[in-house]
């Protein structure tokens, strides 16, 4: 029987793995390597997290993004330089290829409880029992598009989520939904490409991220009130960022409210420029319903002061975020669905991340209502990856002592020929 199955190669998955080769403690990990990164997110886009923030993890930080950036010859500012998209994912390419070679380009399409463990069958055909299984799968399947606006069907409104291309758009009207990173990121690049974009929000005011001054250090009246974070500035993000592990203390009521409301809808300072004055904007309104008339899409919009509105469009697409339930997770089997307790939809996890069923783990932004908001960002990835290291080799070397687990070989270094 395996010991360990991680299930995703994004940041987390990449970041645990590294984490466990390091120790030598036995897995396997399967999935597409940075594949929310590589194929759902828009060709041109700029991440929104500062480059300091924007690292995968290994034991000791040897391989971060500052370093891959000096090794490339790539522009890098832990502050104030926005890391772009294609160099986030060369940079997941590399740390792959450095730190979790043994990665499965496989998909898991049925997970089951047995008696002791797990049964994984993967995308071709191949059948796995594992004690331990870590699910580290990102927003994928998690996309929300609002209930009114589902019906329309894929040819009409599709998510952010599914627009890595937005060459196709070029000559159409598009509708934007949202107010947030993704939606001004989408139509600032739609516009890019020249398709007709206007963009749709509830807030009355769109809010962007202040720009930081480059060579320019925060002064000690700046950084006390307002100190800085893996999240942004702030007392409030500077200890999600930094305190997850007591952030899940916290009651369950406030946890969920913290995590809805904190960092709410805003853009990157960058994003401002392409946005503002280059897109019709449409402020304060909410979308009541849509229907197809004479092949474009009509939304029916409502202010906040209560007057109507009507926009047309070849294509809606709904950067309304991501939204945590189970059901969403068509590997999972019912009965791990049913057994599973959760909270606001996510899994309610232990303090090494451990749900409700022994042995099945959750990272990633389904940890966000017991760890809070940094879990929805790549910053996160360094804290699970190792207090899920010391849970498993604390795990690991139990079972050794009673005989139900392999010996712990330590990782070869490919580099130097050490253990």
């Amino acid at each position: 029987m395996l010991e360990i199955a991680i299930i995703g190669a994004g940041p987390y998955g990449l970041s645990i793995a590294a984490h466990l080769r390091t120790q030598g403690i036995p897995f396997r990990i399967f999935g597409r390597l940075m594949d929310s990164w590589q194929s759902h997110m828009p060709k041109g886009m700029l991440l929104k997290s500062d480059g300091f923030a924007s690292n995968i993890y290994d034991p000791g930080s040897n391989f971060t993004l500052e370093e891959f950036c000096k090794n490339r010859g790539i522009e890098y500012g832990n502050t104030g330089i926005p890391v772009r998209l294609d160099t986030f994912t060369a940079y997941g390419m590399a740390f792959k290829d450095r730190m979790v070679p043994q990665l499965e380009d496989k998909l898991v399409v049925d997970l089951r409880i047995l008696p002791k463990g797990f049964q994984l069958t993967l995308d071709d055909g191949e059948t796995i029992e594992a004690r331990r299984v870590i699910l580290a799968v990102g927003i994928t399947n998690f996309q929300h598009v609002p209930a009114n606006l589902s019906h329309l069907g894929p040819g009409f409104v599709t998510h952010s989520y599914w627009h890595q291309d937005l060459e196709p758009f070029r000559g159409r009207s598009v509708a934007v939904l949202g107010g947030g990173a993704s939606a001004t990121d989408l139509a600032g690049l739609l516009r890019d490409v020249g398709a007709d974009v206007q963009l749709v929000a509830r807030q009355r005011e769109l809010k962007f991220h202040g720009k930081p001054q480059l060579g320019k250090p925060r002064s000690l009246w700046q950084r006390i009130p307002s100190p800085q974070s893996g999240l942004g500035p702030g007392w409030r993000s500077r200890f999600c960022a930094n305190s997850p592990a007591t952030f899940r203390l916290l009651p369950e009521r406030l946890r969920l409210e913290i995590v809805r409301t904190h960092l709410g809808p805003s853009g990157g300072w960058f994003a401002k420029e392409k946005v503002v004055g280059r897109v019709p904007l449409l402020l304060g309104y909410s979308t009541e319903s849509a229907d197809i008339k004479s092949g474009k899409v009509r939304l029916y919009l409502r202010g906040q002061d209560g007057a109507p509105c009507e926009i047309r469009a070849d294509h809606v697409i709904a950067a309304t975020g991501y939204k945590v339930e189970m059901e969403r997770l068509p590997f999972l089997s019912a009965e791990i669905r049913s057994r599973l307790k959760t909270a606001g939809g996510s899994p309610v996890l232990s303090s090494t991340f451990e749900s409700s069923i022994p042995g099945l783990y959750f990272v990633g932004l389904a940890a966000a209502n017991s760890f809070g908001p940094v879990m929805r960002f790549a910053f996160g990835a360094g804290f699970a990856a190792e207090r899920l290291q010391k849970a498993m080799a604390k795990s690991v070397s139990w079972g050794r002592a009673f005989g139900t687990a392999p010996q712990v070989v330590p990782a070869k270094n490919e580099e130097t020929g050490t253990f």
